[in-house]
Formats: structure tokens, C-alpha cells, sequence
């Protein structure tokens, strides 16, 4: 029976490894079946105030299942390396484990390391393909199934799933959508896989592209941006790092807006880029922010100690905004 060992860490790990326990028995994905010997992920890490140590979410399904936990911490250690080998696995599945593997892991499971990537490879290799996606204004995206090697996400293709992107998808929502599909795709690759039926396509290098990880100073608007960039930016930026200006020294959240193009509105022209002004559509109140092309109608924010809520709500504790020019943290 195929031995495999499953590493991931967060959410979107969870449906591959879910999948994966599912088909396990014989004739479900391989005729023989195959045995989940272990489930390798970060280390418990302490959170909130009381420090209490969380597990992963892979952690949490794996254990519900009686699954077999390693965390290891570092996968480069010679001793490390040596303890992973004594696993025998046939097999290595990595889903946003957060470790790049040496080469002495990649070559340790005779049918090597499959890797579930968000997005098109070779476009949007790196940490945040899902974000950056959005952020470009792409209208699909979808998982790679790819042989991993020693470099960042340069592996040779098994398969991909395309997957539209809606016009209100977030980074969340659509994560959720892609970890789903991974799943699909992973037991749509791994009968033929095993079964030598796939042969793996290297990726075009000239078509290659790379993300980065996210800090919290990214997600500060930048006015002067066009309104449909930063319509973009607030789904992308949605849980993570956030899209936010300030107003009267404080930090104010935009948490979910639309762009509007001066052509569509009879709002003022030649306003100041952050400027507020109120503004009513669909009959629902907005805040209305020039921008450098266009405006951006904010229909959720939330200042900094306050509790998110409606343009609405906001306009009826804070009818000062009103005339405002945001973004300066002073």
C-alpha cells in the first residue's frame, strides 16, 4: 500500500488533507488504496494573552482523525531529515507548509513531492498569488498540481483547475474556493500520477512572475491610486494585511467598497485626493473618497477602537468626516 505524508499548516491546507482521508480506502483514488503515515506541521505556536499554544487547523483535522502529528520545527536539520526517512513514505503532499524542502527531503519518497499552488503557474509563484491576483485585476485563476524541486515554486506542471474570479471576491473568499478545487485537482492527480500516466511539463520561464509576503504597511491607501485599483486593493488586501487610511491622527479600516468612475457620478471634480464626501446609491449612504481617478464608495470601515460598521452607522457618529482629506497619519 502507498505510504504518504501530508505537510501543510493553514486553512487552505485543510480540504487536500480532508480529500485525502476521504479516498484513503481501497478503490476510492488508487485501487490499492493508501495509508496517511503522517501529517507534518508547524510547531504549536502561542497566542493572545495568556500565551496559550494553538495548533495549526491541519493539526486540529488531523488529530480529529487519528492521524499521526509531527512537528518537527525545521526540515533541514540532518537529524530531521534522517527521521523523516525512516517514515519510508512513498509519497510527500505539500499544501502551504511555509518550509522550502532541501533537496535531500525532495529525494527521499520514489515518487517524489506534489505541491498544491494557487494559481496559474507559472504566473504568480511565491507567498501571495491568491492577493495578487485580485490585486491585477485577473479574471481567473486556479491550482497547480507541480513535481516540487529545490527552487521557489519552479517544479514541472502535473495539472491545473481554472476557477473564474467573482467581481466581489475577497482573498478569503477566494481561498476557500481555491482550497476546495486543490483538493479536486490532488485526487485527479494522484491515480495517474502513481500510475505513470503523467508526464510532467517544465514551466515557462519567460512567463514567470513572483509575489511577496505582505506587510501591514502595504495595506495603507494610497489616494492618488485610480478608484478601481483600490476597489482591487480592499478585496486583496481582505483579511490581510488590511486596506486602511487615517482620519484626525487615527486608523481608519476600509472593509468593503466599490469604485465608481467620474463619468458615473455627479460628484464634485477636481477634489483632493481623500477627500469625503456623502453620497446616496442604490439607495444605500455611502462615503464617497476622491481619488486619483474616480471614486472609491465605502460602504463598511471602522475606526481605530470603534467596532466595524455601515457607511451609514459611521455618518451618524461622525458627520464631521464629511469635507475631511484622509490619509495623513499626523
Amino acid at each position: 500500500m502507498l505510504r504518504v505524508i501530508y505537510m501543510g499548516t493553514p486553512q487552505f491546507a485543510v480540504p487536500p488533507l480532508e480529500a485525502l482521508i476521504r479516498g484513503a480506502r481501497p478503490g476510492a483514488v488508487l485501487a490499492e488504496g493508501y495509508e496517511i503515515v503522517a501529517v507534518i506541521t508547524r510547531t504549536d505556536k502561542p497566542v493572545g494573552r495568556g500565551h496559550h499554544l494553538a495548533f495549526s487547523p491541519v493539526k486540529q483535522v488531523a488529530l480529529a482523525h487519528g492521524l499521526h502529528v509531527w512537528q518537527p520545527g525545521s526540515l533541514k536539520r540532518p537529524e530531521t531529515i534522517e527521521a523523516l526517512a525512516a517514515y519510508r513514505a512513498d509519497l510527500y503532499i505539500v499544501t502551504a507548509f511555509g518550509q522550502i524542502l532541501p533537496q535531500a527531503v525532495l529525494d527521499q519518497p520514489r515518487y517524489g513531492t506534489l505541491n498544491i499552488h494557487a494559481s496559474l503557474l507559472p504566473k504568480y509563484r511565491g507567498v501571495s498569488p491568491i492577493s495578487e491576483a485580485i490585486l491585477q485585476g485577473e479574471s481567473e485563476t486556479g491550482v497547480t498540481i507541480m513535481l516540487l524541486d529545490a527552487g521557489i515554486d519552479t517544479g514541472p506542471i502535473l495539472h491545473q483547475r481554472r476557477l473564474p474570479i467573482a467581481p466581489d471576491d475577497t482573498a478569503e473568499t477566494l481561498s476557500a474556493k481555491l482550497a476546495e478545487l486543490g483538493a479536486t485537482a490532488l485526487l485527479e492527480t494522484l491515480p495517474r500520477w502513481i500510475a505513470g500516466e503523467i508526464t510532467p511539463q517544465p514551466q515557462d520561464e519567460s512567463q514567470a512572475s513572483y509575489t511577496r509576503m505582505l506587510r501591514k504597511e502595504d495595506g495603507q491607501i494610497d489616494w492618488q491610486r485610480s478608484a478601481i485599483w483600490l476597489e482591487r486593493m480592499v478585496r486583496a488586501y481582505t483579511p490581510w494585511p488590511g486596506s486602511y487610511t487615517f482620519w484626525r491622527g487615527k486608523l481608519l479600516k476600509i472593509l468593503k467598497a466599490t469604485a465608481l468612475s467620474e463619468e458615473q457620478s455627479r460628484l464634485p471634480t477636481g477634489l483632493p485626493p481623500g477627500t469625503v464626501h456623502r453620497h446616496t446609491h442604490a439607495g444605500e449612504e455611502l462615503l464617497a473618497i476622491a481619488c486619483g481617478e474616480g471614486w472609491l464608495l465605502v460602504s463598511h470601515l471602522q475606526l481605530e477602537g470603534r467596532k466595524a460598521v455601515s457607511a451609514a452607522e459611521f455618518l451618524r457618529g461622525y458627520p464631521q468626516i464629511v469635507g475631511s482629506v484622509l490619509g495623513s497619519s499626523s
